[in-house]
């Protein structure tokens, strides 16, 4: 076997325990978004975002982070498992797990390993097999895209919530700020014989 190949694989293998697999992330959550998110807990040195291959004109709502050690790796994990953590407003908690080496479209090949492709007829009783695998993915395609449509109107539904509440509130201390600014509240203040303490508070 070769020593080169298999210390190339002991190098990946390392890298998979220092990385998690992040899910329910939003599709407007950028690399710096996650990086300094998960900086509470440790430090991301690589964000990879997967694809979403039923449906790649969707965004991809799941990424591989990367972590300096595998110690930092687990508290991730072992924190967002506890408490639910909120990315950019999504309306549900994003998950983690730790990485596993099928989660790496740049995986190297195991040393040894031997990979045999053909053809199966359809008198092969593996044929059937792969036709049900065939029918059972395009199952799981239609409800992961009805399921991803719900989650992005729901999103959208959410931070348009959001948007207008902070807008209600910046209004609001605008008013409040013109009201102190011009004189407003004073003559109120006068008006009303109420003692505009220095605290915040009007005395009788």
């Amino acid at each position: 076997m070769d020593p080169e190949a298999m210390k190339k694989y002991d190098e990946f293998l390392a890298r998979v325990k220092r990385t998690i697999y992040l899910d329910n992330l939003s599709p407007q959550v950028t690399e710096t978004v996650i990086k300094t998110a998960v900086a509470q807990f440790g430090t991301a040195t690589k964000v990879q975002f997967i694809p979403n291959y039923l449906e790649l004109s969707n965004p991809a709502c799941c990424a591989l982070v990367e972590l300096e050690n595998e110690v930092q790796a687990k508290s991730v994990v072992e924190v967002l498992a506890s408490f639910a953590f909120m990315m950019l407003g999504m309306p549900r908690p994003v998950r983690a797990r730790p990485a596993e080496v099928e989660m790496f479209v740049d995986r190297p090949v195991r040393p040894g390993r031997k990979i045999h492709l053909y053809w199966v007829d359809p008198s092969n009783p593996d044929f059937e097999v792969a036709q049900k695998l065939k029918d059972l993915t395009k199952k799981h395609y239609a409800e992961a895209s009805y399921l991803l449509k719900l989650q992005l109107e729901e999103e959208e539904k959410l931070s348009k919530q959001q948007a207008e509440t902070l807008k209600t509130s910046h209004q609001k201390y605008e008013m409040i700020d013109t009201i102190l600014g011009d004189g407003t509240a004073k003559r109120l203040a006068d008006h009303y014989r109420v003692n505009l303490a220095d605290d915040g508070y009007g005395h009788f």
